[in-house]
């Protein structure tokens, strides 16, 4: 494939995956992923600030798609209610694109430095969460408290998601983690 050929972006990000997969992450030069893209280093750094942020590409998409769906819940719906339509909405983005999902999550398990990345870019999910909240006049404890928590959510389902034997979807997972987390709150409160 030429330099020239569309979708740049989305082909240095299947081979990388493919070669992260292939040969793991440390041994992955960006040469080698744009080489298997079919472009040059120079193309690549256009698109990604590194190696590994072609595993994280997408964060900004997803801290957009939970923040329209924050806004968009209906008016009555609780801080917690509104966040668990921005974690639906982000089932959606994980779900259709299926296993290169499970495949960059086994790649980020195996690499603390990509853990350590994941962990940043959870943060700043929450950050934005947090912000969608506010815009909809929850107080400041109660909007990072709620965004915080709807990310501790999003972790333990995707992680049964992915380790799971595929029966379940990521939507259902996250409702029960929300029944469950409502559930434990409630008996707290008792």
């Amino acid at each position: 494939m030429g330099r020239w050929e569309p979708n740049a972006r989305g082909r240095l990000e299947q081979a990388a995956l493919e070669l992260y997969v292939e040969r793991g992450y440390e041994q992955t030069p960006v040469a080698e992923i744009a080489k298997r893209a079919g472009l040059t280093e120079r193309t690549f750094f256009r698109h990604f600030a590194d190696k590994r942020e072609v595993l994280f590409g997408g964060s900004a998409r997803l801290e957009e798609v939970c923040a329209v769906a924050v806004a968009a819940a209906p008016g009555t719906a609780t801080p917690m209610e509104a966040a668990a339509a921005a974690l639906d909405a982000a089932a959606g983005l994980f779900e259709e694109r299926g296993d290169p999902v499970r495949l960059r999550q086994g790649v980020i398990d195996a690499n603390a430095e990509l853990r350590e990345r994941e962990l940043t870019k959870l943060a700043s999910l929450s950050d934005a969460l947090a912000e969608a909240l506010r815009g909809r006049d929850v107080d400041d404890l109660t909007a990072r408290l709620t965004a915080e928590t709807a990310v501790g959510v999003l972790k333990v389902a995707f992680g049964r998601w992915i380790d799971g034997p595929g029966e379940r979807t990521l939507r259902q997972l996250l409702a029960e983690c929300v029944d469950a987390l409502g559930a434990a709150v409630a008996h707290a409160a008792r």
